[in-house]
């Protein structure tokens, strides 16, 4: 019986990082700004539309014969565990009057194998996120409340608040310069002996994003003894895709997490792209995570059926 409660609360952390979520004020249909921005606010808002990929009316995931998502952890000396995943989200419900958007993941190996989880995201900002896992241990669908914001995922370096929780009234935001991107955006690198058929073929960092001009954004947390004092995140003034977060306290730099964006051929809105890596480290620990969503497994604005967001294709999830 332990175990399956430790199950479930891994379950109810790695929901987190997979969910859509709720950005206070941020709708679907959110335009694409005119001209260079000077408000550190309306820069974040748009920040989190490319996240939770509001240009697309759904946006997948899936697995493509044996090519699937990876998410890779690992501990300074130990050797790296692995999830693979499935995703579905649907942000098509701008006529439904209650829901924003719904995600669906599926996991196919790893500790949560056989897990499903289904979020759904209300358009009153006040409403927590409703979470529905099946576990496939106990055959059942069950029911979580909203995570806190500084929780960790599942023994990774992304928090909730990171991924999807946070929302603007939670800090502060200062525009402190627009400036050329200088940086190296990061993956986690395994030793070849202990690369695995799934780590073998995780791809490199990349300096593409060098030159390029960026908005730099200082968020003070409004939130009190929070595990950081402030972040700045680094974001790309024409896309908006956030290439590098740190964070900081009490001066000292506690955390990094970096995004590897790619964009989408065809697409009018600049702000459609992809997400290629997200790789974190966490500096007092060395800790590292990444995740790898290859080209392949890529689709979006598909025929899928609304169908396939209810409890009935969680309990059809073979393990």
């Amino acid at each position: 019986m332990t175990h399956v409660k430790t199950k479930m609360m891994a379950v109810g952390a790695l929901s987190t990082l997979l969910t859509t979520g709720v950005f206070a004020g941020v709708p679907v249909d959110l335009a694409y700004p005119k001209g260079e921005l000077k408000n550190a606010e309306k820069i974040m808002e748009n920040v989190y539309f490319v996240n939770h990929f509001y240009a697309f009316k759904n946006y997948s995931i899936e697995k493509k014969r044996r090519t699937i998502t990876v998410l890779v952890k690992k501990s300074v000396g130990e050797k790296p565990l692995t999830d693979t995943v499935e995703r579905y989200l649907n942000n098509n419900y701008l006529k439904d009057p209650v829901v924003k958007a719904k995600d669906l993941a599926i996991f196919r190996s790893g500790q949560m194998r056989g897990t499903g989880m289904l979020i759904t995201d209300y358009k009153d900002d006040k409403r927590s996120q409703e979470y529905l896992a099946w576990l496939p241990a106990l055959r059942k669908i069950r029911r979580f409340a909203q995570p806190a914001y500084d929780d960790a995922w599942g023994g990774t370096d992304f928090t909730f608040g990171d991924v999807t929780l946070r929302k603007p009234m939670n800090e502060t935001h200062k525009l402190m310069d627009v400036e050329t991107f200088g940086k190296r955006v990061h993956v986690l690198h395994i030793p070849k002996a202990q690369q695995t058929s799934t780590t073998k073929k995780l791809p490199d960092g990349t300096d593409e994003y060098k030159g390029n001009k960026v908005y730099k954004v200082k968020s003070t947390t409004k939130f009190s003894g929070w595990w950081y004092d402030y972040r700045i995140t680094y974001v790309d003034t024409k896309n908006f895709s956030d290439y590098r977060t740190e964070y900081y306290k009490k001066g000292k730099l506690v955390k990094i997490l970096e995004k590897n964006w790619k964009a989408i051929e065809g697409q009018k809105d600049p702000r459609a792209l992809r997400w290629f890596t997200w790789y974190a480290k966490t500096m007092e620990t060395g800790h590292e995570t990444m995740a790898y969503i290859p080209k392949k497994v890529t689709k979006y604005n598909t025929h899928l059926k609304s169908s396939l967001w209810t409890k009935k294709t969680l309990t059809k999830i073979k393990r």
